[in-house]
């Protein structure tokens, strides 16, 4: 099969490699292997590829996490059948065939294609348990979302809208803002022309934000504390600063406030029958035309490392798609 595979850590221009690689083995246990249609792009991508991501990938590797395919061989225990439409979550996204565990994996809606279901997965359900578990946003309150444009970002918009909730997003371009817009935000604030904390005040009448959506950390969350309303939530889903914040102690309680985490990742761990939740309900939401992965470009699969050029160099929005290998068409 054809396979993007890594050698050595480093920058993703020097040590990606397009190779012919042997198909994975027939799968074993309650596995699957499925004809890769679609892989969803993660920053975490170009952090595994230079050997800095907190799961570091033994050499060699095939980059990628997030694909969408369908079933060509199962295990004699898989749920799955020859001819499923599923979105997985994994490793070795980016090639032509793809393993897949149950506890990963999940069928499309009979209407999504094979694009929105690599988009879908890791940023749905990541916004949602953010929003509807964790911070319990309820009809009615303002969501202030960060870096609203992005994949995530984006997704807490749609899922923020589809709670209920009156949505301000902050973004970078105009072009960003438009998309912030078009998800579904009542309200979008450039921040590197604006004062967001200021403009969040005005636009919620002084009250500030009851729910705050926090993917970059740094700055960003340390003047996010000035613009939460009294018994508000914010919810760290990671540090796309580069900088890890501190909080005094005093701002928490002052105003009531939460301060809440979110990683997906350790609800496979500790309670998957959320995961289970979530997914059935973001179907729903899908299914009802509620929410929709916002896709920036879907690239060759030949065209990887120019897709990683534009998730890295913030050029992007939404979620980058690379299409499958034309050797396995």
């Amino acid at each position: 099969m054809t396979a993007w595979r890594v050698h050595q850590y480093g920058d993703f221009e020097k040590v990606l490699c397009l190779e012919s690689c042997p198909p994975p083995p027939p799968p074993g246990g309650s596995d699957a292997v499925i004809r890769v249609s679609a892989i969803g792009l993660n920053f975490l991508e170009v952090l595994s590829i230079a050997g800095k991501y907190q799961e570091k990938s033994p050499l060699p590797f095939i980059p990628g996490v997030e694909a969408a395919g369908r079933v060509i061989e199962a295990a004699p225990g898989s749920p799955f059948q020859v001819g499923d439409r599923l979105m997985t979550v994994g490793s070795g996204a980016c090639a032509g065939y793809m393993t897949v565990q149950p506890d990963k994996t999940f069928n499309l809606p009979a209407d999504m294609p094979f694009d929105d279901a690599a988009a879908f997965q890791l940023i749905y359900q990541t916004a949602h348990v953010a929003l509807a578990h964790r911070a319990r946003l309820a009809d009615g309150e303002f969501l202030l979302v960060h870096a609203g444009a992005g994949g995530v970002g984006s997704a807490a918009i749609q899922i923020g809208r589809a709670l209920g909730a009156r949505v301000i997003a902050t973004a970078g371009s105009d072009e960003k803002l438009g998309v912030c817009l078009r998800c579904g935000a009542e309200a979008a604030i450039n921040y590197r022309t604006e004062n967001f904390v200021q403009r969040t005040l005005e636009i919620t009448g002084g009250r500030g934000a009851d729910v705050i959506f926090d993917p970059v950390g740094g700055a960003v969350f340390e003047e996010s504390t000035r613009c939460i309303a009294f018994e508000g939530r914010i919810v760290v889903i990671g540090f796309a600063s580069g900088r890890i914040p501190k909080i005094a102690a005093n701002r928490i309680l002052l105003k009531n406030i939460d301060v809440v985490g979110l990683y997906w990742g350790n609800y496979r761990q500790f309670n998957s029958l959320r995961i289970e939740k979530t997914q059935k309900d973001l179907c729903q939401l899908y299914t009802s035309g509620k929410i929709k992965p916002v896709i920036y470009r879907v690239y060759p699969f030949t065209e990887l490392k120019k897709a990683l050029s534009a998730l890295s160099g913030r050029k992007s929005f939404g979620k980058v798609i690379i299409d499958r290998p034309v050797a396995e068409d």
